[in-house]
């Protein structure tokens, strides 16, 4: 779909771009992720200093495993439904028309889950800098860059064999 939007003009009907689903996580990592979906409204507008993405997830699933990033500030806005934002200070409600944000380089993890009954919507923002890094502190996964290639990787340093792409 994406590819029949007209980027001569500012404006689009989100509904018009492609909805991706799942995530580029190793194997192991993938459960209540998969499910997740997300229009990357950033891209089809042409956006290349940030990102914007319209995500939806169903009950029981997660916005993404919980992570900090080194270089890149992230802005979630709700939009329906009532989501569980959970950082390294706690558990906290996120209902429409609430935001929060996460600075690059804080070690912050977050993510959002969805606990309740009904699907939520959310607006996530982010900043795209090449020299971004990401930590996981409840798994066993690190994002790294080398030669400006990002790689999912054990937090040893060694590889996972696959990875799915998004």
């Amino acid at each position: 779909m994406t590819d029949e939007i007209n980027l001569n003009l500012p404006a689009l009907d989100p509904a018009a771009v492609e909805t991706k689903t799942g995530t580029t996580y190793p194997a192991p990592f993938r459960e209540n992720v998969e499910a997740r979906e997300k229009k990357v409204l950033g891209d089809a507008l042409g956006l290349t200093q940030f990102g914007v993405n319209l995500v939806r997830l169903a009950p029981g699933v997660m916005s993404s495993q919980r992570h900090s990033h080194t270089h890149e500030d992230e802005f979630v806005y709700g939009l329906e439904g009532e989501l569980t934002l959970i950082t390294d200070e706690g558990e906290q409600v996120l209902g429409p028309g609430m935001v929060a944000g996460f600075p690059a380089g804080t070690g912050n993890g977050h993510h959002l889950v969805n606990r309740g009954t009904a699907t939520a919507v959310f607006l996530v923002v982010g900043s795209r800098d090449s020299r971004d890094e990401a930590d996981y502190p409840d798994i066993d996964l690190i994002l790294r860059r080398r030669d400006g290639v990002a790689a999912f990787l054990q937090k040893d340093g060694t590889p996972y064999e696959e990875m799915k792409n998004d």
